[in-house]
């Protein structure tokens, strides 16, 4: 079959590394055409070329064999390219409608907008409200409005960044049934996901990436998900491993933990109740959304709660700010990397020192240690693999999943009493998750309370002792994830559980 897209050769450099390298690879019409890497192999920067907010330095592009060189996003939309990005750019404030309208370049009246959205929604198996406002929906429900805001452009091909990363199953299988029916009515779907098993269950072929330059193509269903993560790494990967050890003491007692959420849009914690052994793992699933974010904020000090909710080791710790937990080994790594975790346009030895400076001892009489901080950042790189030119660099220059070994890292490496991650491999690929769980792991086996917040169930049930579900800001009761089927996670996670307290032993 006659391509629809055509690369060839298409090479990009930034200074210090060359993010593509002569990268050739075609895409048919009703292909579904997965994109395969590490983080920082160069998948991104190939995407932003094909969408037009990247100019290749060299190399060429054909779509319908035709020359296809775009300037810009919308010269890639007005030829028929759309894309779902792994960031919603959404409005919480506006309705689904006004949303998907600032995205079209000459969009329709509002009442036309709204008949064509439930058209379109219905008839791909994606039902929208037009008029319900975006911060009122669920990440799924948000995903939605991308995807739909793309098909009302009758797009030829259509690229998606991690579509699932924010997903339940059942919504992962709705979206895998609209895709499969895009691509029976002709369009092409250019795929990335760092869920190998989704890969091989939805794609017809793979581009693998690594270090820029294309180093395998194959069919995915032929292939095992280790044989796919190794072809990406180029060594052989192990699955994270843990001394077994009877949990210690309670660390983290949280007991009729309830706090209104600070934005209008989010879900107020009810009545909360859990404990953490020295040593345990407790894993918290939920769909985004429900909770996660308040939790985090509520543990790490952003948010004050009432006296005796929280206490650290028999100490109240609900009236104290991050910094004052930190000095008493409580550390967080929240989940949005960009911004809240790290500063985009601070070093990475400047990002070292926002949450290391008291337990590395960062500062002396008023002053930065600035030999020390910088030791403290490149033993994080080092520890961590993360890939970067140099600790002087900017956190935003980093790839997302470099990034997230950076801090999770940073977490790690101040030897916390008690961690709580949100979503700790949002995003990254197979070998740095991997690295990442392992490092919770070794962390729990020294001692340590991990407290990890995640959407991903795999990852929940390889590293957890102790399993609960957040659902509309209410906690089931911990139980042994040991043996926990997916039919009782899935009614955990919908909130069919006995909301009882029990303690997480």
């Amino acid at each position: 079959m006659t391509a629809l897209l055509t690369v060839e050769g298409l090479t990009k450099a930034y200074p210090g590394v060359v993010a593509n390298d002569d990268v050739s690879f075609a895409i048919a019409p009703g292909e579904v055409h997965a994109l395969l890497g590490e983080n920082g192999a160069g998948k991104s920067t190939l995407v932003k070329m094909i969408y037009g907010l990247v100019r290749p330095d060299a190399g060429r592009m054909r779509l319908r064999d035709t020359p296809y060189t775009p300037s810009e996003p919308r010269a890639a939309r007005a030829s028929g390219v759309a894309m779902v990005f792994q960031h919603f750019s959404l409005f919480d404030a506006l309705d689904v409608a006004e949303n998907i309208a600032l995205g079209m370049e000459n969009p329709p009246p509002q009442r036309q907008l709204a008949r064509r959205i439930r058209e379109v929604s219905e008839a791909y198996g994606l039902p929208l409200d037009p008029d319900r406002l975006v911060g009122e929906l669920s990440a799924g429900e948000r995903q939605r409005v991308e995807i739909i805001r793309c098909l009302l452009q009758d797009p030829k091909l259509l690229i998606m960044d991690e579509p699932t990363s924010v997903l339940t199953p059942q919504e992962v299988q709705i979206l895998f049934e609209t895709l499969r029916k895009l691509a029976a009515e002709g369009t092409a779907i250019l795929y990335i996901s760092h869920k190998l098993e989704e890969i091989r269950a939805l794609c017809d072929n793979a581009t693998i990436l690594r270090l820029g330059k294309v180093v395998a193509t194959c069919d995915p269903r032929e292939k095992s998900a280790a044989e796919l993560a190794e072809m990406m790494v180029g060594t052989k990967l192990t699955p994270p491993e843990r001394e077994s050890a009877a949990p210690g003491e309670v660390v983290l007692d949280v007991s009729g933990l309830s706090m209104k959420s600070a934005n209008p849009f989010g879900t107020t914690l009810k009545n909360v109740h859990f404990r953490v052994r020295a040593g345990e793992v407790l894993g918290i699933g939920g769909v985004a959304g429900n909770g996660q974010d308040e939790l985090l904020a509520a543990l790490s000090g952003e948010s004050r709660v009432e006296p005796d909710a929280i206490r650290l080791k028999g100490a109240d710790v609900g009236q104290l700010g991050p910094n004052a937990r930190r000095r008493l080994g409580l550390l967080c790594a929240p989940e949005e990397r960009l911004g809240h975790a790290a500063a985009p346009d601070m070093s990475l030895t400047e990002n070292a020192i926002l949450t290391g400076v008291i337990r590395e001892d960062l500062a002396a009489r008023g002053f930065l240690r600035w030999g020390a901080a910088q030791g403290f950042a490149r033993r994080i790189v080092e520890r961590f693999d993360v890939r970067t030119p140099g600790v002087g660099h900017a956190a935003r220059s980093l790839s997302g999943g470099n990034l997230q070994k950076f801090v999770i890292g940073r977490e790690v490496l101040q030897r916390p009493e008690v961690l709580v991650v949100n979503q700790p491999t949002w995003g990254v690929d197979a070998s740095a998750a991997a690295a990442i769980r392992q490092a919770l792991l070794d962390l729990a086996s020294t001692g340590t309370a991990v407290i990890c917040i995640s959407q991903d169930l795999d990852e929940l049930m390889e590293i957890s002792d102790q399993f609960a579900a957040l659902n509309e800001g209410r906690l089931s009761a911990p139980r042994p994830a040991r043996g926990l089927s997916i039919e009782e996670i899935g009614l955990m996670m919908g909130g069919a559980h006995d909301m009882e307290v029990a303690d997480a032993v």
